[in-house]
């Protein structure tokens, strides 16, 4: 193993190649090698290009790997194309295009099946940087699937995410607002010759009036059009220009604990029925909670509880949820023994929070942390009242 990994970070590309394979089956020796290689990640600079189909997305990748070839940069690129519905495979219709750089060296094109995944990525796409990143290369650029606003897995990846959107097509900035609009480092506007250019950067430039971000920056929005190389050095200069997040301190992991797991239901009394009337566990009175249009009861479960919450508003976030996703776990809730500094700290190396701190049920404080920062599940962080009253 330590051979294998020796040959890959002494650039022998066959060996990288096996090595991909094995990350992407996600066999046993690929967590060995990656284990072995580790050490050497940290190096390349990960950028993530994502946005809606047809977009343009490879066409801009293949674009700045030409770009940076002339600079000498070596390039890893990871593009994640739909599943065949045949073969289980990748569709590689992105690699198909990126065919000019077949016989350069320095280059090294990767195309993963989605295989299910959510999120724009594969589920071993984030070993696959590794394992680009250990091999030397100095810039990773990973192409997503085109993506919809939930769909923002690139942005945990990548320390510069590109969105890539394109004149013409309606109200689609505006409908993208609650997604990968608010992960973009830097937008790209495609295919800028063709009309329309200037309202698609006015909507982004409003959309992004209203959100401002916590470390200050503007993400600029760049005219390109990729299939003649216009906009690219640009591009590039904005994508290097992204001021880099230094890492948050460590959590006082001690002392966080799960306070409960919260399951939207769309009757309260349905389901206490069952948990009161047949599983025989005691519950809390239901209470509601005005500020989330929620009605809600606690059951004890021997350590965490279980929140179980009924929308009392039809628009409230709880019955919207249950329209897109259906009744089920909503959110994790971990206790935190200063709610202040994590929420400070949280907001320093860029994680979303959804609101300010304010009073919940059973009267104890609480934000939410947005499923794009966490991982896909939203975060419940809980002042401990234990550790407040000390």
């Amino acid at each position: 193993m330590r051979d294998w990994a020796n040959r890959i970070t002494g650039g022998d590309l066959r060996a990288l190649a096996r090595a991909a394979t094995a990350v992407e089956n996600r066999t046993p020796a690929s967590r060995a090698l990656l284990d072995q290689l580790r050490p050497f990640t940290g190096r390349a600079l990960i950028v993530g290009v994502t946005g809606p189909p047809g977009a343009g997305k490879s066409t801009l990748v293949d674009a700045l790997a030409h770009a940076l070839r002339r600079e000498g940069r070596s390039v890893g690129i990871i593009t994640v194309d739909p599943t065949s519905p045949f073969s289980g495979g990748a569709i590689l219709g992105d690699r198909i295009r990126m065919q000019s750089h077949h016989a350069d060296p320095g280059v090294f094109i990767r195309s993963m099946a989605t295989r299910g995944s959510l999120g724009g990525l594969a589920r071993a796409a984030a070993d696959m940087v590794a394992l680009l990143d250990a091999s030397g290369r100095d810039v990773v650029l990973i192409e997503t699937v085109g993506v919809g606003q939930d769909e923002v897995d690139v942005a945990r990846l990548a320390a510069v995410t590109v969105v890539v959107l394109i004149p013409g097509t309606g109200d689609d900035v505006q409908a993208l607002k609650a997604g990968i609009m608010e992960i973009a480092d830097v937008f790209a506007v495609n295919k800028a010759d063709l009309p329309g250019v200037e309202r698609v950067e006015q909507e982004i430039r409003g959309s992004l009036s209203l959100a401002a971000r916590s470390d200050g920056w503007m993400p600029p929005v760049i005219r390109t059009v990729a299939t003649e190389g216009t906009g690219i050095p640009e591009l590039l200069e904005a994508v290097r220009s992204v001021p880099r997040k230094e890492p948050p301190a460590p959590a006082r992991t001690a002392s966080l604990r799960i306070d409960h797991l919260g399951v939207a239901v769309p009757s309260l009394d349905v389901a206490l029925a069952f948990w009161q009337g047949q599983l025989g566990v005691p519950a809390s009175p239901p209470e509601t909670v005005p500020a989330e249009q929620v009605r809600v009861a606690m059951l004890p479960a021997g350590g965490p509880r279980i929140e179980l919450l009924e929308p009392s508003a039809p628009d409230s976030v709880i019955a919207k949820y249950l329209e897109q996703r259906g009744p089920g776990i909503h959110h994790v809730a971990l206790c935190v023994p200063d709610l202040a500094a994590v929420v400070t700290r949280l907001r320093a190396a860029g994680a979303r929070i959804v609101n300010e701190p304010r009073t919940g049920a059973g009267g104890h404080q609480y934000v939410f942390v947005h499923p794009a920062s966490t991982g896909g599940v939203l975060l419940e962080l809980i002042q401990d009242q234990e550790e407040q009253s000390k």
